[in-house]
């Protein structure tokens, strides 16, 4: 691949990777540190980043679904995985083929890989999620003792092995909010019910990025970290990236494919939401909504071009979008960061969240598979 001539690219920095899981792990030092790889690693390249990760001390890998995790595995990575996204009829024999440890929420979860482990001869390796109070997966506090005594059962039986307990924060990005005491105070009577019960897990786990970063009593065995890992902060009205001893590891940016001279009162894209003041100079950056550019950043995403922030002129199209870079030069070929880490001055993912008016995970997790990953700090 001929990097000078990309349309676009999305750089991905593995040295800064390896930087911020370093960091993190200081933040939770008696903790290990769980990677979290899902959604091709935020957008990074799942089988790159997880191995950068590991190298810089992860001891754990994280995805949602399972075809992730047997991915990794597929790619040769023998790390501890834990999948936590499941539906009835799911691959569970792979999964305990593979050494993946499995999430389980419900009854029918633990019925399923109990029987993928029968079939396979293997003890399942399983960790049991408790709803502290997110709502979405893990057994409710009501449905938790029967959970945890059926999988004492399972385990007796040896058709499973209960590696872990865990849950998930609703608002740990948002410090001092009533409802963390409250789930931490639900996940520690769960762990109780489990110890009561004859579970020893390995590993209890809670803390995802913004409760790794500001809230130490949730550290517990195991931190999750995600979105942190890739140099965004969980929590940006607390701190910034830097502020954290993280960098953003990746870098959008495309190559310019015209600019062109055009007369005051010019409409631009589609609707001519835009229109310009007066004679100016039209840069045509060859990315859009296909590629993962936010369609709803028309007329507010940021860009560097020509050494300036521009703005996304009109509407952003399928595959383009137009800045108007007023008296500027610029031509054909020449370089436009849509975001980067911010030292050359480029805007950062978080300011096209701002822009787009949502949260930076978004806006790295989006970006699409038109656009060549190129692997740095290798």
């Amino acid at each position: 691949m001929d990097e000078t001539n990309l349309r676009a690219q999305a750089t991905v920095d593995l040295a800064a990777l390896r930087s911020n899981v370093a960091a993190l792990r200081a933040r939770a030092p008696r903790s290990g540190l769980m990677a979290v790889v899902k959604a091709d690693a935020y957008g990074h390249g799942m089988v790159p980043c997880a191995r950068a990760a590991l190298e810089a001390g992860a001891g754990w890998l994280g995805t949602a679904t399972p075809e992730e995790a047997l991915a990794l595995r597929a790619a040769g990575i023998t790390a501890p995985v834990l999948c936590w996204l499941w539906t009835p009829g799911g691959p569970w024999r792979a999964a305990v083929e593979a050494d993946v440890d499995v999430t389980v929420s419900a009854l029918w979860a633990l019925r399923e890989v109990s029987e993928a482990a029968a079939a396979a001869g293997r003890t399942a390796r399983v960790q049991l999620k408790a709803d502290t109070g997110l709502g979405r997966n893990g057994a409710q506090p009501a449905e938790w003792p029967g959970l945890v005594a059926a999988a004492r059962a399972a385990e007796a039986e040896g058709l499973v092995e209960v590696t872990g307990v865990w849950s998930h924060f609703a608002c740990a990005d948002e410090p001092g909010h009533p409802s963390i005491a409250a789930q931490l105070a639900v996940f520690r009577t769960a762990l109780e019910t489990a110890e009561r019960a004859g579970l020893r897990p390995e590993v209890r786990h809670m803390a995802n990025s913004p409760a790794t970063l500001t809230l130490p009593e949730a550290h517990f065995d195991l931190v999750r970290t995600g979105v942190a890992m890739y140099g965004i902060s969980p929590v940006p009205q607390v701190g910034g990236p830097a502020e954290f001893g993280l960098r953003p590891v990746m870098t959008l940016s495309a190559r310019l494919a015209s600019a062109k001279r055009v007369p005051g009162g010019h409409g631009v894209s589609y609707g001519h939401h835009y229109t310009t003041p007066g004679e100016t100079t039209l840069a045509l950056v060859p990315v859009g909504y296909a590629d993962g550019v936010p369609r709803h950043a028309s007329g507010t995403g940021p860009v560097l071009v020509a050494g300036k922030w521009r703005t996304v002129a009109g509407r952003v199209a399928m595959d383009q979008f137009v800045v108007d870079l007023g008296g500027d030069r610029a031509d054909a070929g020449d370089e436009a960061v849509l975001f980067g880490p911010g030292d050359r001055g480029e805007p950062t993912a978080e300011d096209w969240a701002r822009a787009a008016g949502t949260i930076a995970y978004e806006i790295v997790t989006r970006i699409g598979t038109r656009v060549p990953r190129v692997y740095v700090g290798t």
